[in-house]
This record gives structure tokens, sequence and C-alpha cells, in this order.
């Protein structure tokens, strides 16, 4: 049933778009190649078990941490203009 000027499914193809987005942003993000010896940030070394679990890693898991909750704390916007995150 479409709403207004929407059409049918159109609140589950805005769902699907804002996942699809997340999902390219985060890949963005991943780090390929050689891991560093230490963090590019504060000069620690990066343990072994990291470098091997995590491909390209840069940062110690502290400075990661960080880096974490600063895109995080950007990450809430919804771009899209519906209404739902016009009401927020």
């Amino acid at each position: 049933m479409a709403g207004g000027f929407a059409k049918d499914g159109a609140v589950q193809e805005q769902i699907d778009a804002t996942v699809e987005d997340a999902v390219n942003r985060v890949r963005s993000r991943l780090r390929e190649g050689d891991s560093a010896h230490e963090c590019v940030d504060c000069g620690k070394a990066i343990p072994e078990a990291r470098r091997q679990a995590v491909p390209g890693v840069r940062l110690c898991v502290s400075c990661q941490e960080l880096e974490d909750q600063q895109q995080t704390a950007n990450a809430g916007y919804n771009r899209r203009g519906s209404k739902d995150s016009q009401l927020r």
C-alpha cells in the first residue's frame, strides 16, 4: 500500500540503500597489504597476533578504539532525507 507520493516498496528500498551505504562505508575503511610494526599515531609496537589477524593494520588497539569512537560519533546521519530522519 502506497502512502502519499511514495510508491509501493519505497520504505524497503530506503532501508536497503541505507544498509548498502553503511557496508560501502565500512569497506572503504578496510586496509590491505602489510601491517605496520608500530602504531602510526603513538609509536607503540603492534603485537604480532594483531598484525596477522588484521591485514594492513596501522594502529594499536588503544588508538584504534579512539578512532572507532570518533567514526561512530560522525556516522549517525541519514542523508537520504526521509521523514523519519527529519522527525528525530
